[in-house]
């Protein structure tokens, strides 16, 4: 059985921990680049979610807009878990008791999953609905669901700065 709290000393106790804690600007700066990439992912995340709701680019087939948007979602997203990694290091028994950021993980857990079964599922007959024609119901299902998560994910992240300890 993991020993949790000695893990959580551990990480906090790692030298770009200290570096993290002890640093006037290093904290804040890596909590800037969590925040921009986080916007940036949710961002393009919402225009493929709004077409397939139908709501937006509906000229745009779904396959060429998610081709030419998600490599870039990727790479922020890498961005955004690196930086929000470094900050959960500088006090990770704060963060991990912590209501809210719980949520978020569970959030952004659920998001994956709805991602990973829209493109077992719904993805796979795009060339079926990707012109002209309406969007699948489970397509709409799923991108109606991922806002939803996603806007989950913004908020418990945002009260988090509210309700940390440490």
């Amino acid at each position: 059985m993991i020993d949790i709290p000695a893990l959580l000393a551990w990480i906090e106790a790692l030298p770009i921990s200290l570096a993290m804690k002890e640093s006037a600007w290093l904290f804040p700066a890596f909590e800037s680049v969590h925040v921009i990439a986080i916007s940036l992912v949710v961002g393009s995340i919402a225009i493929v979610d709004l077409r397939l709701l139908g709501l937006t680019s509906n000229k745009k087939p779904v396959s060429e807009l998610a081709g030419e948007i998600l490599p870039w979602t990727w790479g922020l997203f890498c961005i955004a878990l690196l930086s929000g990694a470094m900050m959960f290091c500088a006090n990770a028994a704060g963060y991990f008791d912590n209501t809210p950021f719980r949520l978020k993980m569970l959030f952004l857990v659920l998001a994956g999953l709805n991602m990973a079964m829209f493109h077992l599922f719904a993805y796979r007959s795009v060339h079926l609905w990707d012109h002209g024609t309406p969007t699948a119901a489970g397509a709409k299902v799923a991108g109606g669901l991922s806002l939803l998560l996603w806007i989950g994910v913004v908020l418990f992240g945002r009260w988090i700065g509210f309700t940390i300890q440490g």
